[in-house]
């Protein structure tokens, strides 16, 4: 059963009383406070330019678990050439920026509006969203861009100006040992590809009330 929510509220419904298409509740806001309950409680914002805030907590859930990153041989080629390199929020309005303006297959527009690209900013500036950026010859070529939730990172969208620069990103933060978890939320060949799986909406919680005061 879908709820909505007025402006200002106390608490989201249960996660488990989301519709079977992921949908849980309509309105609210998208204050910093709010946000970060949100994730807490394995919710995400979904929604696009014309619509209410609508907050999805999926049946099932794409995740990755860092030490299971499939890294294919020419990705290892590419990472031992050093042609990149990595930084962490040295560039965020930049990443998610470029997120926004990314063409996505049978997608019309895009999800990431001014009013998301403000309040992620917002959560960047207190600490709590962080974007990985891939450099080439000193320009940003691909990054990431997400929400940490103790030792799980809920990724949030990645672009690419140069080819393999998201994957680089990923991978990267596979590797850099921050996390037990990255929260991939919904599944697509490319995820997949690279070792995420999709997990029980009932497990997905149990990983993330395990890891999110770590």
């Amino acid at each position: 059963m879908i709820t909505f929510l007025p402006e200002h509220f106390h608490n989201f419904p249960d996660v488990y009383s989301a519709e079977d298409t992921g949908l849980l509740a309509i309105g609210g806001n998208l204050q910093p406070a709010t946000l970060l309950k949100a994730y807490a409680s394995g919710i995400f914002p979904w929604y696009s330019e014309d619509e209410p805030i609508c907050w999805f907590a999926p049946i099932e859930r794409c995740v990755l678990f860092p030490t299971k990153i499939k890294i294919s041989k020419s990705m290892q080629q590419l990472i031992k050439s050093n042609r990149f390199s990595m930084t962490k929020n040295q560039a965020f309005e930049s990443v998610i920026a470029h997120c926004s303006n990314i063409q996505r297959k049978d997608q019309d527009g895009t999800w990431i509006t001014d009013e998301i690209i403000e309040a992620y900013i917002q959560l960047h500036q207190l600490g709590h969203a962080h974007s990985y950026e891939v450099w080439l010859n000193g320009k940003l070529a691909g990054g990431l861009y997400g929400i940490q939730q103790g030792k799980v990172f809920c990724g949030e969208s990645m672009f690419s100006l140069q080819p393999n620069s998201s994957k680089y990103a990923l991978i990267s933060l596979c590797n850099s040992e921050e996390f037990q978890l990255i929260d991939c939320q919904v599944p697509n060949s490319h995820l997949l590809s690279m070792g995420a799986e999709v997990i029980s909406k009932s497990k997905f919680m149990f990983y993330l009330n395990k890891w999110k005061e770590e």
